[in-house]
């Protein structure tokens, strides 16, 4: 499953990713398209087989804060909306950890990890330890293979807990740590606080202040020192940039960054991707790119693509909701550039072109789409196609390729008389991109 990975007109941000037995879960915060604010008063998971992970189920809302027409609230004293979630397991019981806004966060427990999941308690902790009244931002859980339980926090100021591994609930007295993430550069903590241990490394994932990334810190013990370093991924690389949140993942042999991406021009509609990563023996994570795929290894360029899989957008353009059924690439002026990674060709040396259809939907303006490969600017330019004013499929005969290449689509302004006096060459919106197929 390409890029975004679940359904599209689901919105699952801050994804945290946990493997449970032979299923992988994503539990996280849920937006909606066009909003205004951050996150709704549900809490819905999917799943899918560790042999199939891009085949997802939907296994419904877990955990509310307000009614809603098939359920009841879970909770009593709050109903703000639910952000950044994280699950972990003990004992055979499954708790849930929700960060609720401006409200006491809460713990809840489930029998299955896909829920639904029971209200069990508020946090219980030593007022004058607390650091944010109870609320405990973002919260990432561990437990460790000793069976101690920590929760790790904070927004700007980052601290650490330790949990009564008894009842999941209770702070222990004593056990607060601050900064346990550094604020200050090169960690530069922020929020979006995720741990992990592999083998008898501790792992903290986290968003920092200077971008919208995914960072990552080790150490040798759950309390730290934790050793800056460096960064997974970027969201904002050639993307309309917002925020970040999301962890490691191994699914059977290999290991995934789960993360968001911002769609409908705003911060508050973003939609779960993932990448595959690697994990060296030194224990670094070597930085990788936003891709078009997903779970996929590589996309075929002679089925139809949807244009929602653009991991390249510049100019301005973005992707957008108009229906449940149609997500373009919209806003698509002078100077966008949109592309996807990565197409493999296959090996036909027989032939020396192929076709492409762009289809589109006019919004008033001409188009010239110069199609290149492999880079937008230092690429193999590989042909044009001259996009009109109507709706359609517009096509255009491209060098052949073969092998895997990624494929940008960079847009010039075509002009007439009367484009001039309607709008300026670099406002002046051109088309939306639906899809596209190579055709041989």
């Amino acid at each position: 499953m390409p890029n975004p990975y679940l359904p599209s007109w689901e919105y699952i941000p801050d994804g945290e990713p946990r493997v449970f037995g032979d299923r992988v879960y994503i539990y996280g915060s849920h937006d909606r398209k066009n909003e205004t604010e951050f996150c709704d008063h549900k809490i819905k998971t999917w799943s899918a087989s560790v042999d199939t992970p891009g085949e997802w189920v939907c296994h419904g809302h877990i955990f509310h804060t307000a009614p809603d027409r098939d359920h009841p609230s879970s909770t009593t004293h709050t109903s703000k909306q639910i952000y950044a979630p994280d699950v972990v397991e003990k004992d055979g019981k499954y708790y849930l950890y929700t960060y609720i806004a401006e409200s006491q966060g809460c713990v809840s427990v489930s029998d299955k990890p896909e829920g639904p999941f029971t209200f069990l308690s508020c946090y219980k902790f030593d007022k004058g330890e607390s650091r944010d009244n109870g609320i405990f931002n973002d919260p990432g859980v561990l437990v460790d293979d000793d069976g101690r339980v920590f929760i790790y926090c904070g927004f700007q100021e980052p601290y650490m807990a330790e949990l009564n591994p008894d009842n999941m609930y209770e702070v222990i007295k004593g056990s607060h740590k601050i900064d346990v993430i550094p604020p200050s550069p090169p960690f530069d903590y922020f929020e979006a606080s995720s741990p992990r241990k592999i083998g008898d490394t501790y792992y903290f994932i986290y968003s920092p202040k200077t971008a919208p990334r995914l960072d990552y810190a080790t150490a040798s013990s759950p309390t730290g020192p934790y050793t800056y370093r460096g960064t997974i991924i970027d969201n904002s690389l050639d993307y309309p940039g917002g925020n970040n949140h999301g962890s490691i993942c191994k699914i059977k042999d290999q290991w995934y960054i789960f993360y968001h991406r911002m769609t409908n021009n705003t911060i508050m509609s973003r939609r779960g991707c993932v990448e595959r990563i690697e994990i060296r023996e030194d224990g670094s994570i070597p930085q990788v790119e936003m891709t078009s795929l997903g779970f996929d290894t590589s996309l075929n360029p002679y089925r139809e693509t949807p244009a929602e899989y653009a991991c390249v957008l510049t100019g301005g353009c973005f992707i957008t909701e108009l229906n449940v059924f149609r997500r373009p690439v919209t806003n698509i002026t002078g100077g966008c550039v949109i592309g996807f990674k990565y197409f493999d060709f296959g090996e036909d040396y027989s032939n020396t072109t192929m076709t492409l259809a762009l289809k589109c939907r006019g919004q008033g303006g001409k188009a010239k789409v110069q199609v290149y490969a492999d880079d937008a600017k230092d690429g193999v330019k590989l042909g044009d196609v001259i996009i009109d004013t109507h709706d359609g499929d517009y096509r255009g005969v491209m060098k052949n390729l073969t092998g895997r290449h990624a494929i940008f689509f960079v847009v010039e302004h075509t002009y007439t008389g009367w484009d001039w006096a309607v709008k300026p060459m670099e406002t002046r919106q051109l088309f939306d991109l639906d899809s596209f197929v190579f055709l041989k």
